[in-house]
């Protein structure tokens, strides 16, 4: 069975596409076959493996992108995933085994439109059309925005695992807290709806410090991060093995050209203009095998 894992805080702001986008990649490096869900209305990850070019056909139409599967509901999710998804400038595929099924700015629709039959819920339909796929794949990862409404509820109903992104601040504390209390309604709410084949309901496995700049020191930080994680795990409230992973991802000029890019940060040279590039493909390739080492809810 694929891992199915959400990426998400309750706090914004966090580079949480940059770190689930350059994950994604690190997997597929590894050689694991991985789909990436963009939940998130912004569009942020589905403009940077699409490029501008093709995302744009696609929010001119809305055929192709996840709310097509909602309305008009004729779409399935088998039919929008692009495979390996990353494209050079010629169109030549460059990393295989990363598929991506995008979405645009008219997801907002599923939020404020879309009625839907009570007794199938959206995120029922979405996961239903994810279990006919899911066994293609060894990573299934989802880019939630910072909240659990109807299309992160899409991801957090369909995944067992969910990774946070933080920063070293208050906020990025707030925003953990937050989910893990809005993450424990929305699993009362769905829970009739549930079946023992899909595995556990989703739950905190961890928190990985991101867009850590040069200087900072993390560490007080990082030590109220855990002790709320201590709190949690102590009621049960999420994974009995979550933890903040060992693996820090640095801040670094060279993410954010290789969004003008339209490449993952490890397809890049490897040399950078601020000498950064290197450490932080190296954060990437770790925080990857940190993910496959954890293993699975359970093993």
């Amino acid at each position: 069975m694929a891992r199915k894992i959400s990426f998400i805080n309750y706090k914004g702001g966090v580079g949480k596409t940059s770190l689930i986008v350059n994950t994604a990649a690190g997997l597929a490096r590894l050689g694991k076959k991985v789909l990436l869900f963009d939940l998130d209305t912004q569009s942020n990850a589905s403009i940077w493996l699409l490029r501008l070019e093709r995302w744009n056909k696609i929010n001119a139409t809305n055929e192709g992108a996840i709310l097509s599967i909602f309305d008009p509901g004729t779409a399935k999710i088998r039919d929008i995933v692009f495979r390996d998804v990353v494209e050079d400038k010629t169109g030549a595929k460059v990393l295989p085994g990363l598929d991506l099924v995008p979405t645009n700015f008219n997801l907002v629709d599923l939020e404020n439109e879309y009625a839907g039959d009570p007794k199938v819920p959206h995120y029922l339909v979405f996961q239903r059309q994810l279990a006919e796929i899911e066994d293609q794949y060894d990573y299934i990862l989802f880019d939630c925005p910072p909240n659990i409404l109807r299309a992160s509820q899409c991801g957090v109903f369909s995944c067992n695992e969910i990774i946070v992104p933080a920063n070293p601040d208050a906020l990025s504390l707030i925003g953990f807290t937050l989910l893990v209390d809005k993450l424990g309604r929305f699993h009362q709410v769905s829970a009739s709806f549930r079946q023992a084949a899909m595995g556990p309901a989703a739950q905190v496995r961890g928190i990985v410090f991101n867009s850590i700049k040069t200087g900072v020191d993390i560490e007080v930080p990082k030590m109220r991060m855990q002790l709320r994680m201590n709190q949690f795990r102590a009621a049960k409230r999420v994974a009995a093995d979550a933890k903040i992973f060992q693996t820090q991802i640095r801040d670094a000029m060279v993410v954010r050209r290789a969004v003008t890019l339209g490449l993952p940060v490890a397809l890049l040279a490897q040399e950078s203009d601020d000498g950064s590039q290197e450490s932080v493909i190296t954060d990437y390739r770790r925080l990857a095998d940190e993910i496959i080492r954890m293993g699975p809810i359970g093993s």
